[in-house]
């Protein structure tokens, strides 16, 4: 990604916040064979040192991957939208693109079987527990368990981390307020995420209201 050094993202705790709020990413891998790309659900380790995810792949994903034997990249795509030059008075203007992301590096680990079904019975409580009626691997373990061993876990320690936090910084408080009001009630482009997040990244600033 481009190094504008306004929105460079180097804060490890608003990454964690990053893949806690955004937990499908696309994994990539450069193998023998050449890029392969998939998408599975991940899940912050919490109590880990540094950055680390936990996951699976559906067999035969690991073969096609690799996985173990080189680094991958694991992308998170945080909120993100379009930016119409024509929601500011600015001459000459041109549109640009809004977003927060986060590439993450590192080799992975692949887990036993055991903890594999541990990693899948938090991976669903992760999303289940905002249920009224939670609904748990161990409610129907037998099943359950037939249906990992179609899986491979794998914990991602990451190495390194290159992320950006690309929110309107460089423009005047006035200019985000009306961005943020268009994400918020626009009626072409609108994206209340990213809103939410411009929010956030621009809080203190008395021109947002």
């Amino acid at each position: 990604m481009r190094r504008t050094p306004s929105y460079l993202l180097e804060d490890e705790a608003e990454v964690k916040r990053l893949i806690r709020e955004n937990p499908w990413a696309t994994i990539v891998s450069n193998t023998d064979a050449g890029l392969v790309a998939s998408h599975y659900p991940v899940v912050l380790e919490e109590g880990a040192d540094g950055i680390s995810i936990v996951s699976h792949v559906g067999r035969p994903d690991e073969q096609l991957h690799e996985l173990g034997q080189h680094e991958v990249l694991v992308i998170i795509q945080g909120p993100h939208g379009y930016i119409s030059p024509g929601w500011y008075d600015a001459n000459p203007a041109v549109p640009t693109w809004n977003h927060v992301t986060a590439h993450l590096y590192g080799t992975p680990e692949i887990l036993s079987d055991e903890e594999n079904y541990r990693v899948l019975g938090d991976l669903v409580d992760f999303f289940e527990n905002r249920m009224p009626e939670p609904r748990r691997l161990e409610h129907n373990e037998e099943y359950a368990r037939r249906i990992v061993k179609g899986t491979a876990g794998f914990r991602l320690r990451v190495t390194r981390f290159d992320a950006r936090l690309k929110l309107s910084q460089t423009k005047s408080p006035e200019v985000v307020a009306t961005i943020i009001d268009e994400l918020e009630h626009g009626e072409n482009y609108a994206q209340p995420a990213l809103a939410r997040e411009m929010r956030r990244v621009h809080e203190g600033n008395d021109s947002v209201q």
